[in-house]
């Protein structure tokens, strides 16, 4: 810079034409504008013990069961956009299509996504001049006696006007680099709200997958309760007629019948539950409960899909919209490191007026009125009290509390996917086992129930044998539909394959 100085002295002195003089001006300029305090944002890197499992994930246990095909995992295969799509469902996928479009919850994100863009397009304009036009009119009347000018103006008259027209220019150098920074933060709140709309997107499309699934699972305990009942009260007929034949007391007969309301009254509540899952699902699509607006759905609506992506480590954090979320907040408070910097330090501005002033409209950009005025001014704040430094030392702390919080949200991500691929394999040994016990348990009961016909058991071990039919029954169900469970959440995991649909926010808009 001394060297650059001076030479320019040198040039001056030889005297440089005022072309020279303005390009120098502007080697000046554009030289202090390439300094940028600050840290520069990288996305920290991932610690080498980041990973889901120790070992690859082995292909899960089949059942001959709806929900219970064999899953594998693979590496190699990328998550769709549309993942939902995967459980082959049309009147599911229509559904999801109508939910995204009429979702209150992503409209609300995407108005915030373009009020983070237009902030940021704003604080971009930081970077330009601000020119200013104005024009005025003035009628002014001065004093005859006593006043400073009455000699000068004893044969004019003391009532005039004067037009006036002008251009006024005003920018700041910005020479620490703190409207970049400032406006790199805005940039960064921008890529927050991209990936605040993707996560609402993946969680829309999940809770609405889950809530069908669960739907049908409701259904699906509330029939085999029914089957319960049937056989309890086909078993309540046939004591009632032992009874009035004498062949059973009436406590056998009450027995029965106090277990035939004990399994009546769990159907109540399961009609609720489905009612719930129902309005659910309307609300999710933006709708009022009285729309009808989507069919009801069955497990046997869907298929497993039998081979399930498995994202690398080092994928998860560029693929989760709510790790990229937490790398946009650590991004921001990063560069507001650099604003608050850069208040520290000297400011220039650079003030600018032309125009032109008459006291007759007709006259006024005749040769001659013409007036324009420069300044340009440093700053620098001496005292304050500490308030500058103060908040440095936030902005620091800040972004000591967003890097905190990118790395849990990572670490939670890292477990989710763990949880997930654990869920795959250990639910579907349990659905293995839930189908064996179902199984076993009807055969038991259809035993009982001859035996029982034949006097050769008591009615306490027909009930018991009822009971546990019941119990596998609705246990296998819920087997079935955790199947369908799991396999959502580890789409939800994995991120929800944002990255290879084009309409995606993050795909759809570059930033400012």
């Amino acid at each position: 810079m001394l060297n650059f100085r001076s030479g320019f002295r040198s040039r001056t002195r030889r005297g440089s034409t005022p072309k020279v003089y303005r390009s120098y001006i502007l080697i000046i300029f554009a030289t202090l504008s390439a300094c940028m305090v600050g840290p520069d944002f990288t996305r920290p890197e991932l610690s080498p013990a980041a990973k889901f499992t120790r070992n690859d994930p082995e292909a899960t246990v089949s059942s001959n069961v709806q929900g219970g095909a064999s899953q594998s995992f693979s590496s190699s295969r990328d998550v769709p956009g549309d993942w939902w799509e995967l459980f082959r469902s049309e009147p599911l996928n229509i559904y999801v299509r109508i939910a995204v479009a009429n979702s209150p919850t992503l409209a609300q994100s995407e108005a915030t996504l373009v009020q983070a863009q237009e902030t940021a397009n704003a604080a971009g304009g930081a970077l330009y001049p601000t020119i200013i036009g104005s024009t005025s009119f003035t009628r002014q009347k001065f004093a005859l006696e006593g006043g400073a000018a009455s000699q000068v103006i004893a044969d004019i008259s003391p009532i005039f006007s004067v037009y006036s027209a002008s251009l006024s220019l005003s920018y700041t150098l910005d020479i620490w680099g703190g409207i970049r920074r400032n406006i790199e933060s805005q940039v960064a709140n921008v890529q927050y709200a991209q990936f605040q709309v993707e996560a609402a997107h993946l969680a829309l499309v999940s809770n609405l997958l889950n809530a069908v699934i669960m739907e049908a699972s409701i259904k699906g305990q509330i029939r085999a309760t029914k089957e319960i009942i049937n056989v309890q009260e086909q078993q309540l007929f046939i004591l009632r007629t032992q009874f009035r034949l004498g062949g059973v007391d009436e406590s056998q007969v009450l027995q029965q019948l106090a277990t035939l309301e004990q399994t009546k009254a769990t159907l109540p509540p399961l009609e609720q539950s489905l009612v719930v899952q129902k309005n659910l699902i309307i609300a999710l699509g933006g709708f009022y409960p009285t729309e009808k607006v989507v069919q009801e759905f069955e497990l046997s609506d869907l298929s497993l899909p039998r081979e399930l992506p498995l994202s690398l480590p080092s994928e998860l954090v560029i693929q989760r919209p709510d790790i990229r979320s937490a790398e946009a907040q650590l991004w921001a408070a990063s560069a507001n490191i650099g604003v608050a910097l850069a208040n520290q330090l000297p400011n220039i501005m650079i003030m600018a007026d032309v125009g032109t002033e008459s006291e007759e409209f007709s006259r006024m950009f005749s040769s001659g009125t013409g007036v324009w005025s420069i300044t340009t001014s440093l700053s620098q704040t001496i005292f304050d009290g500490g308030t500058l430094n103060s908040e440095r030392k936030a902005a620091i702390a800040a972004f000591h509390a967003a890097a905190a919080n990118y790395r849990e949200v990572v670490v939670s991500a890292f477990s989710d996917v763990a949880n997930a691929i654990s869920a795959v394999q250990k639910d579907a040994l349990t659905l293995k086992a839930s189908l064996s016990a179902e199984r076993s348990a009807l055969r038991s009961l259809t035993l009982t129930q001859q035996q029982y016909t034949l006097g050769a058991i008591d009615l306490t071990t027909l009930l018991l044998a009822v009971q546990t039919y019941q119990q596998a029954k609705i246990n296998l169900v819920q087997a079935q539909a955790a199947r369908f469970s799991d396999t959502v959440a580890l789409f939800f995991a994995l991120g929800g394959g944002w990255w290879n649909r084009p309409l995606s926010a993050p795909n759809r808009i570059q930033g400012p």
